[in-house]
């Protein structure tokens, strides 16, 4: 099996244009690897909704130039596999902030003197998250702390303690997110009931699962794994084949949904998984369920 995963990362080096790789910004542009990594709060504006998620688009142009080859090369390799998992990403996909990033650190550090601008605060958090983080390579270890104290005191200028923990807790909780697809609950209950495994895969800390149980969708999945337990992040394909593990099936049996090209898809598919970018190849969880033949 690593064989043909070693087969199969060579043939996408092959044939994959090297443009989008990294992901794409609203505009197009490429986006280095740093910043394609889902984030503490994501930049959607302040009239984001679920259906806004579900109806977004790749930029035109960017379709992989080997993608049938792809197919045919995975159906080469495993034929025609009845996917018996799927892997959901967290931030982006299953999840959408509720406000945007820039507001909730301007309007909580009002009463702690941080005067930037939201957009002075977006800016500022770009640069800090693109920077290398220490000396390790994981951003998400534990519960995150060092790194999170880091982000928002470069953010908003502000190092308080006490505004730190305000923002960090914030995050925790219902009211900083919502669900990008309201349906997600009647859609994996039905892919339940046909036999179909789930699980939460994500670049977080340790404070996912106490979110999950927070918006009441902790019980939809049979397991989580999240970078911070795992000691790896999205695309390196130890998460994926963790979380195949933890379900007890092969990597060739899942198909990962996620909203991150680089991460999610060239990730999962770099660990054998098949994979579906969210808002491109499928827009909701219904579309994804009538994708491995369940009805909802």
């Amino acid at each position: 099996m690593a064989a043909s995963r070693t087969g199969l990362r060579r043939f996408l080096n092959r044939t994959l244009s090297p443009g989008f790789i990294g992901g794409s910004n609203s505009n197009g542009s490429t986006r280095p690897a740093a910043t394609a990594a889902p984030l503490f709060c994501r930049d959607f504006s302040s009239s984001s909704s679920a259906a806004a998620v579900a109806n977004r688009r790749e930029p035109m142009g960017f379709e992989p130039v080997g993608l049938k080859e792809y197919l045919d090369y995975r159906r080469s390799l495993y034929g025609e596999i009845t996917h018996k998992a799927v892997l959901v990403d967290a931030a982006g996909t299953l999840l959408a902030p509720s406000q945007p990033m820039a507001q909730i650190y301007r309007e909580i550090g009002e009463k702690y003197g941080v005067q930037y601008s939201e957009t002075e605060i977006l800016n500022r958090y770009r640069r800090a998250y693109a920077q290398p983080w220490g000396k390790s390579r994981l951003r998400y270890v534990n519960d995150g702390r060092p790194f999170w104290q880091y982000i928002v005191s470069s953010s908003t200028g502000c190092s308080d303690s006490q505004y730190f923990e305000e923002v960090y807790s914030y995050y925790t909780t219902n009211k900083a997110w919502h669900l990008c697809d309201p349906e997600a609950g009647k859609v994996f209950e039905a892919l339940r009931k046909a036999g179909v495994k789930l699980a939460v895969v994500s670049n977080f800390d340790t404070r996912l699962r106490p979110l999950l149980r927070a918006l009441n969708c902790e019980h939809w999945f049979d397991a989580v794994a999240v970078s911070a337990e795992v000691e790896a992040e999205k695309p390196n394909p130890t998460i994926f084949v963790k979380a195949c593990e933890l379900l007890g099936i092969k990597p060739e049996e899942a198909v990962h949904v996620g909203d991150d090209r680089r991460n999610d898809v060239w990730g999962a598919r770099d660990a054998g998984c098949d994979a579906w970018l969210w808002g491109s190849d499928v827009h909701s969880f219904k579309e994804v369920a009538q994708r491995i033949g369940v009805k909802v």
